[in-house]
Formats: C-alpha cells, structure tokens, sequence
C-alpha cells in the first residue's frame, strides 16, 4: 500500500511539472509574440479622436505604402545620391507627405499694422483689402527679399473664398474661431515696417515702427487666446534681422518666422521653436534653362558687399585669395545702376555661386543662386536653411568650413576637383526644387507659401504638448503670494541686451 501511495505521488508530480511547463512555455510565446508586435510599425488611429487631430494624425495607408522602404532610404541617403532613380523616391517621400490643412485663427489688427504700411488706404472701417478686386502691391528692391509676412497673409485671406480653393491644394485655411484653429497668426508686417518706417520724424522722440511694436505688444498680451497658451502657439513674423526689434524680448514664447537666429539669444529664438524661411529671390528665375556645365563659362562668382562686421570678415579674405583667378568673378556690387539685371546675367552664367556669411549667418545670395541653378558653395558655419528637417540640400549645394575656406588655395582646388557629371547631378537637382523656393500669390502646390505652412504644421504637436504641459494646474488654487504674474524672461536677456 505504501509503494503504491509513492508511485501515484510521483505520477501525480510529473504530470504537475509537465502542467507547468506547458504553461510557462505558453505565456513565454505570448509575450515573445507581444514584443515583437510592439516593435513593429506604429499604429496612430487614437490620434483620430484627439483636438486637431489632422496636424497630428498620420496616414495608416500611406505608413503602409513607404514604411517597407523608408528606413533603408533615409539611413542610407548619402549613398542614395548616386542613383538618381533612388534620389528622386527620397525626395518624394520626404519633401511631399500627404499633407493636413493647417486651421489658422488671424487677428483683425488694424491696417495700420500691415496694408497701409504698403500705401493702402482702408475705407470706412474695412480691415482688409478686397483682394478679388485689387491686391495691394509690395515695395520693390531690397524690401521684398523679407516681404514673407505679406504672402502669408494674402494666402490665408484668399481661402476664405471656396472658388479660389478650386484647382489648387492649400496647406492652411483661415478659421474665425479661434478655439478651432491649430495657430494664431499675427498679421503685422514687421520687416517693411523696419525698412520705410524705423527713422524718427521731426520733433518726434520715437519713430512709428517703435510705437507700433509697444501697441503689438500691449494688443497681444490683452487678448485671452495669448493668456490661454502664453503665446507659445501664436506665430509672429520678423524675417528682416532688424525686424521686431524691441517687442522679441517680451513676445518671445510665440513662434518666430525668421531669416537666421544671427542677432537672437538663444532662448529667445531657436530651431526647436521657431521656423526658418527662405528669402523671396531678387534676381530673376532662370526659366527654361537649357544650359549646361560647358556653356556655364565662369567657374565661380561672387558678387556684393566685400567688407563686412562680425562673421563676415572672411569675404575679405576670400576677395583677396580669388579676385585674381582667371575664371572667377569676385566683385562689388550693389542693386543700384542695373546692379540686379548684372547679378542675374553673371549668376546664369556661372557654374558655382558663393554664398558667404555676412553681418548674419543668411543672405539673399542662397536663394538667388538657387533661382538661377548655380550650384551654391555655402561658407556660413552658423547658418540654418529652410525645412531642413524634410529636405537635403547636400544633394544640390557645397558646403565648406570657415577655417577650412580660408587656407590658401584650399577653396578653389577644392571648386575646380568637382567633375563634370557631379555638377551635373547638382544643377538637375536644382531645377527640380526651385519650386520650393518661390513665393506665388495665388500659392501653387509646394511652392515657398506653403511649404512655410506644413512646416509650421509639423511644430504644432510640440507646441500643443508645451500649452498643455502648462496647463497642468490651471485648477489648483493659487499660493497666497499670487504665483508669477507673467512669463518670465530667458535669464540672458539681461545680458544680451
């Protein structure tokens, strides 16, 4: 009897372990199952049911259709320049994703602050002009290099017209309710307001950009869709380096649309928070280029202000390195005497065009070179480009280190070892982004308009997580010493100012 109670234990016994291990095993083959899942692509239909949800959501069907391709693509960019089948799938997933209406809510500001700037004259109280009987026009010369603000504009007034949205895919729409609007956009234009209105009249002890800053601010800072998110999701533009001077210290949480951050501190404007915008190029589009690197007779060309403050002091080296080689063009000029029509002549008629920091880290240069499908050789350390973050522009310009441009005769033998088909490569590539590049009124698909709007739009989960993050104890009762009464300043102002 004893024997047999110890054989069924151990019948019984075995028969538990193999139970439990049958179960471990189980449960170790679920949860394999389980990691791998969650390594895999990413699902975003959650996204569907959140606030402003088509900045945010992205399409599952176009993931599906570039997500067996898009990790071998962008790891290996730098090697898919050389195929130019593979360069041009790159470039189409990268630069034209399925694109998301951004909602826009613009202020009524008076027109003092943006049309009338350009000798528009408002009747009765009319804030804007009607643009389907006449578009105010922009000064001319150096002024419309910064003039983004009136483009912005004029697009977001033109999609209030459904007629006009027919034919043409836009990228952002006015909305007039701002508790539906994924921005806030402020039509004040900053940059001509610097360059016709910055000079003190008569008798007077501050000039009119100066006071219609201190009114900008005092609008801004009453309006409850600012107490609402601090400003962080408002977005003010001061292309010109000398636009918005006084008022950037005090509207630095909003979003600022900029030429470069030369002459910003740091935590007053930067590429985490801000946007980089093109210039609008001066010089004239070379339309139906037909020419080619041997019909191309100047090597390299350099035309423009030569002694320059601050970083730009290597253009004087460079001027004396160059100015003596037989096939390169390195010459003052200015806009004025046929400065422009010259400029465009020798741009269209040069291979490499030289783009070298100045009192700022941008210029115009870039995009004029751009413009005229001269390959841009850019000598600027500090400079930051336009929707950089969707677009690679090792695959149409050169770019060369300060310390590295002036060591003698570095520069040109490095210009002169491009071959032919390199150049080549770089000039087809040009012609394929100016779009990119060009500001248009009406906007055209991917033009300079609204490759500005998607660009804004793939900030706004940032800034949403940013107003929402301080919104945490919007209900919590208030300390006795009445917490902060307004944001504080970036603890540098002080010392850059």
């Amino acid at each position: 009897m004893a024997e047999r109670n110890v054989y069924l234990m151990g019948f019984f016994g075995r028969k538990s372990l193999f139970s439990m291990f049958s179960i471990t095993s189980i449960l170790f083959l679920l949860s394999l199952l389980f990691v791998m899942r969650s390594t895999g692509r990413r699902h975003f239909f959650y996204l569907n049911v959140l606030p402003k949800s088509k900045v945010l959501a992205l399409s599952e069907e176009g993931y599906s259709q570039s997500s067996s391709q898009s990790d071998y693509e962008v790891s290996n960019s730098n090697r898919a320049v050389s195929n130019k089948g593979a360069l041009e799938k790159y470039n189409v997933l990268k630069c034209n994703p399925s694109k998301q209406i951004l909602r826009v809510f613009m202020y009524d500001l008076p027109p003092q602050f943006h049309f009338e700037l350009l000798g528009w004259k408002s009747e009765g109280k009319r804030v804007w002009p009607d643009i389907r009987k006449l578009v105010p026009t922009y000064p001319g010369g150096l002024n419309v290099q910064h003039s983004i603000e009136y483009w912005l504009t004029l697009d977001l007034l033109l999609s209030e017209f459904d007629e006009n949205l027919i034919g043409r895919s836009a990228s952002a729409i006015r909305v007039h309710n701002s508790s539906e609007a994924d921005v806030i956009f402020v039509p004040f234009f900053s940059s001509v307001c610097y360059n016709r209105f910055s000079k003190l009249k008569q008798k007077k002890k501050t000039s009119p950009n100066t006071l219609l800053q201190q009114k900008l601010v005092t609008f801004l800072t009453a309006q409850e869709e600012w107490k609402r998110s601090g400003g962080k999701d408002h977005i003010i533009l001061a292309h010109h380096p000398n636009s918005l001077l006084d008022a950037r210290m005090k509207l630095w949480p909003a979003m600022f649309i900029l030429s470069d951050f030369g002459r910003y501190p740091p935590t007053v404007a930067n590429v985490e928070k801000d946007i980089i915008a093109p210039y609008k190029h001066v010089i004239r589009s070379y339309e139906n280029d037909t020419s080619n690197f041997d019909s191309r007779p100047t090597l390299l060309y350099f035309q423009g202000a030569i002694y320059r403050k601050d970083g730009g002091s290597v253009r004087q080296e460079l001027f004396y390195m160059l100015k003596d080689e037989k096939d390169v063009h390195f010459s003052f000029g200015s806009i004025l005497k046929g400065g422009v029509k010259q400029a465009t002549d020798g741009m269209h008629s040069s291979k490499f065009c030289l783009n070298i920091a100045g009192d700022t880290p941008s210029s115009n240069r870039l995009f004029d070179a751009i413009a005229s499908h001269c390959v841009p050789v850019i000598i600027s350390d500090d400079i930051e480009l336009p929707y950089e973050d969707v677009l690679d522009y090792s695959g149409f310009c050169i770019f060369v280190r300060t310390s590295d441009a002036i060591k003698p005769n570095f520069l040109i033998n490095f210009i002169r070892s491009i071959t032919k088909q390199e150049w080549t490569r770089m000039w087809e590539r040009l012609r394929e982004i100016g779009n990119l590049f060009e500001y248009r009124y009406p906007s055209k698909d991917n033009d300079a308009v609204q490759m500005v709007w998607q660009a804004i739009a793939r900030k706004v989960p940032t800034v949403n997580f940013k107003v929402h993050k301080s919104s945490r104890y919007y209900r919590s009762p208030v300390s006795k010493d009445g917490g902060l009464k307004s944001f504080p300043l970036p603890k540098n102002i002080l010392q850059e100012t």
